[in-house]
């Protein structure tokens, strides 16, 4: 028994390190994704270190080398639980005029059930809708919507990558763009708060960083980073929103914020795992909101799955200047904007 609790303490620090390698290929990147499964295993496997008392030398070892990966896996893991620090502050009273609701889903290109995302949109009542992985089916199937949501930018692909943006808000400006690669859109569109405050959104969906998709994480990477750039210098309060394919707590995603200064409504609030809808035990935050420090939050609220492998997610903010000095504000240091540069000028394929 003894043996295999060993072989298991060595898996599970290895699954912790090799994130730290900071290489491009999948098969590092995707160990970032299970931080919470394995914060789960290393601490099981403690307990029955502990039960089945380990003699030998090797195996003191591996359980110390345990019990530092359960801190290091815990320190990683406290910042999205309400024992850590809000990035951003809950909103001090309401002013509708001043808020604005967001709904994000992806629905699964291939799933049918439609009719229960129009009672969602119907019940959470958003101001604006982003749904992606929509195709030509999806956009005949939503459209009955447009009414309640005239202001409208959409891309119905075959390719998993469609997105469809509802908006009841005055919309400026929208465009669609292949930031990256041709056949990966984002939208970048304003849209006009009731108090007539304009608001610059970004919506996204790279490619994630597994076989059947990209080998690699260049080019998530890269888009997200180069939408990073252009909310940093935007002079509008700014809100970037979509399935990132990348969770929560990565180093893309850190970096994300460093370098646009964006704000993480989930940072002490709770892990909002948005995937995977079927299964409990592999569930991730990879749908994501990001806001400039001049928002509020309101609420924020994982919604029950539609028949998608996504949770579908909504949220509320509200602009509120005042907050600036109030929110935690993530900043790069020389080292962080040296990688991002590095990232923004990898070649593609």
């Amino acid at each position: 028994m003894q043996q295999v609790l060993f072989c298991f303490s060595i898996l599970v620090m290895l699954f912790t390190l090799i994130p730290l390698i900071r290489h491009d290929l999948w098969v590092f990147r995707v160990f970032e994704y299970p931080r919470l499964q394995k914060l789960a295993l290393n601490a099981v496997l403690v307990v029955l270190n502990i039960w089945f008392l380990p003699t030998e030398m090797h195996h003191k070892v591996a359980f110390i080398g345990l019990l530092l990966n359960l801190a290091y896996l815990s320190y990683l893991v406290v910042p999205f639980t309400f024992i850590g620090k809000k990035q951003i502050i809950s909103a001090r009273k309401a002013n509708n005029d001043e808020n604005i609701s967001v709904l994000i889903a992806n629905v699964y290109q291939d799933n049918r059930e439609s009719e229960k995302y129009l009672k969602l949109i119907e019940k959470c009542d958003p101001d604006a809708v982003l749904m992606v992985e929509t195709n030509q089916w999806w956009h005949d199937q939503m459209d009955v919507i447009g009414t309640d949501y005239p202001h409208q930018l959409k891309i119905p692909l075959e390719n998993t990558y469609g997105m469809i943006f509802y908006s009841r808000l005055e919309i400026r400006e929208g465009s669609i763009n292949f930031l990256v690669e041709d056949d990966v859109p984002s939208i970048q569109l304003e849209v006009r708060l009731k108090s007539g405050q304009w608001v610059r959104l970004y919506c996204l969906h790279p490619k994630p960083p597994v076989p059947q998709e990209n080998p690699r994480s260049t080019e998530r990477d890269k888009e997200i980073l180069m939408v990073a750039e252009m909310a940093k210098k935007c002079e509008l309060p700014v809100i970037v929103m979509g399935d990132l394919n990348d969770v929560a707590w990565s180093y893309t995603t850190e970096l994300f914020g460093k370098i646009s200064g964006l704000l993480d409504p989930r940072r002490g609030r709770g892990f909002f795992n948005s995937f995977n809808a079927k299964y409990f035990f592999l569930r991730f935050p990879l749908d994501h909101i990001f806001c400039s420090d001049d928002f509020t939050l309101s609420s924020i609220k994982r919604m029950n799955s539609c028949g998608s492998d996504h949770f579908p997610m909504c949220v509320n903010l509200q602009y509120d200047p005042r907050a600036e000095n109030l929110n935690s504000h993530p900043v790069a240091d020389k080292s962080d904007i040296d990688r991002a540069n590095e990232k923004l000028t990898a070649p593609t394929e």
